[in-house]
C-alpha cells in the first residue's frame, strides 16, 4: 500500500511520523510518500516539500509568501498524480489540506482519504464540517468529545488517544539541573516567537531568583534566538525536561498549553493577535467569531478556566508579571491547578492515538 501523508508544521511532522511507525508494524509493505518534515523523512517518507515552506500563519505572512503557498499547492497536486496512492492522510492544517482533498477526490477518486487530528471546527469556522465529512472516508479526532460534536451534524468522528497524551505518559525525565527556572514557550512559528518572546522575557526577569529558560521550536535556527537572550539565559530543544524542570512557564497558546499541562508546570498562556486592539474595542463580536468561551486546550477540555489566559490586548508585560507572581508565591492556586492538570489527563485517557489510528486505517485496505 501506499500512504501519501500531508504535514505543514512541527506538530504535525511529528504525529505523522509516530503514526507512520503504527502503520508499518501492521502494513510491513506499506511506502510513504508526501510534504512534512525531518521527522516523517527519519520514519522512511519520501518527501516532496518540507514544511518549513509550509508553516505560514496569519495574514501577513500569508500575504507576503502567496507566491510560495501556490508553488506548495503546485507540488502536492503533481506529487498525487503522479503517486496514486491508496490512501492520503492530511494530518491538521487545514487551510491546505481540506483544498488538497478535495483536489484528490476530484482527480484521485478511488483514493481513501484519511483525516488524522482533523480541523478544529468546534472552535471557529463550524461550517467546515460539512466539507470535511463530504471530503474524507475517515475522521479520526484526538479530543474526547470530537464524536459527539460530529454526531450532531450526523457524521462520524472515531475519538482514537491524544497523541500528546500518549507522549508524555511514554516521556522519560531525565536528571536536569533547570530546576529553580521560569520556562518560555514563545510558539512554533518565527512570527510567533517575534511578537511573544520579548514580552515574555520583559515579565520573567523581573524575577531574579529564577533561571530563565527559552524552548525553541524545530525547523527554527538557534541564531533567530540569540538577539533576544542575555547571556545567563538558556534555549533549549529539550522542552518536555524544561517544563518538567521549571517551576512556572508562559506558554504561547496551542498544543504547547497541553504539553505543559500534562508535565504538570505551573502556567499561564499568552496569545498574540495583530491588531488586537479591534478586538478588544468590539468585545460584543467575540462571540460571533469564536464557537467556544476558551483559546487554550486546556480550558476547552476542562470545559472551565484552569489556566489563565491573557489574549490580544490582556498580553501585556505588566499582566504577565501578575500572573508569574501568583503562580511562583500562591501554593493554593498551582495546587489547585495541579489537581484539574490530573482531571484533565483522566479525560484524555490513555488510549494509544497513533496505534488506534494506524489500526483502523490498515484494516480497511
Amino acid at each position: 500500500m501506499k500512504y501519501f501523508l500531508i504535514a505543514g508544521e512541527a506538530s504535525g511532522d511529528k504525529h505523522a511520523a509516530a503514526l507512520m511507525v503504527q502503520i508499518k508494524q501492521r502494513d510491513p509493505q506499506a511506502q510513504f510518500v508526501g510534504l512534512g518534515g525531518s521527522q516523517m523523512a527519519a520514519a522512511e517518507c519520501r518527501l516532496y516539500q518540507d514544511y518549513s515552506h509550509m508553516a505560514f500563519m496569519g495574514f501577513a505572512a500569508v500575504l507576503a509568501n502567496i507566491g510560495q503557498i501556490r508553488r506548495n499547492f503546485r507540488i502536492a497536486k503533481e506529487a498525487l498524480l503522479k503517486e496514486q496512492p491508496d490512501v492520503l492522510i492530511l494530518v491538521d492544517y487545514p487551510s491546505f489540506n481540506l483544498r488538497m482533498a478535495a483536489f484528490c477526490r476530484k482527480r484521485l477518486p478511488s483514493t481513501r482519504i484519511i483525516y488524522y487530528i482533523p480541523p478544529k471546527v468546534w472552535a471557529w469556522k463550524r461550517r467546515r464540517i460539512h466539507r470535511i465529512a463530504r471530503l474524507c472516508d475517515e475522521v479520526l479526532g484526538i479530543f474526547p468529545f470530537e464524536p459527539d460534536f460530529y454526531a450532531k451534524y450526523g457524521y462520524r468522528c472515531t475519538y482514537v488517544g491524544n497523541p500528546t497524551a500518549e507522549q508524555i505518559t511514554n516521556y522519560q525525565s531525565p536528571i536536569s539541573n533547570l530546576q529553580s527556572s521560569i520556562v518560555l514557550l514563545p510558539g512554533s512559528r518565527e512570527s510567533e516567537v517575534r511578537h511573544c518572546l520579548p514580552r515574555m522575557l520583559d515579565a520573567a526577569r523581573r524575577f531574579a531568583d529564577y533561571r530563565i529558560v527559552v524552548c525553541a521550536a524545530p525547523g527554527i535556527d538557534d541564531t533567530f534566538y540569540i538577539p533576544y537572550l542575555r547571556a545567563d539565559e538558556t534555549l533549549t530543544h529539550e522542552t518536555y525536561t524544561a517544563l518538567r524542570q521549571g517551576k512556572a512557564a508562559v506558554v504561547n497558546s496551542g498544543t504547547a498549553t497541553l504539553e505543559t499541562a500534562l508535565l504538570g508546570t505551573p502556567q499561564v498562556a499568552v496569545y498574540h493577535l495583530a491588531c488586537s486592539w479591534l478586538l478588544g474595542l468590539f468585545r460584543w463580536a467575540q462571540p460571533l467569531i469564536f464557537s467556544i468561551p476558551y483559546f487554550t486546550l486546556v480550558n476547552i477540555i476542562s470545559g472551565k478556566e484552569v489556566i489563565r489566559e491573557l489574549v490580544a490586548n490582556d498580553f501585556t508585560t505588566r499582566k504577565v508579571t501578575a500572573e508569574l507572581q501568583r503562580l511562583l508565591t500562591d501554593d493554593a492556586y498551582t495546587k489547585e491547578m495541579l489537581a484539574n492538570y490530573e482531571h484533565l489527563h483522566s479525560l484524555l485517557g490513555s488510549q494509544p492515538a497513533a496505534a488506534t489510528a494506524a489500526a483502523i486505517i490498515t484494516s480497511k485496505r
